[in-house]
């Protein structure tokens, strides 16, 4: 990028060239961890046991039915103010 302009190599308009610049976002080769390719990257977290995946769902699911009680309270809520206001 000439200049730092945003005007792309030979003045073609940005995102036209390889993105080795400072601009371009590392898209170049060689940018990055690797995907699973070479030493040391194959997998970035441990997989987890059955045990731990049904404490993490069990978790899950009081956390949603706690924010559905917390929705029916507002529900409530709101029909009480539209039951006065028609009143």
């Amino acid at each position: 990028m000439p200049y730092y302009d945003k005007t792309g190599p030979q003045g073609q308009g940005p995102m036209t060239g390889r993105g080795f610049g400072p601009c371009g976002g590392g898209k170049g080769f060689g940018r990055g961890v690797g995907f699973g390719r070479g030493r040391g990257f194959q997998s970035w977290f441990a997989s987890q046991s059955k045990d731990q995946v049904k404490e993490e769902l069990a978790f899950y699911k009081k956390t949603l039915e706690e924010e559905l009680e917390q929705v029916k309270t507002e529900q409530k809520k709101l029909e009480k103010v539209l039951c006065q206001d028609q009143e």
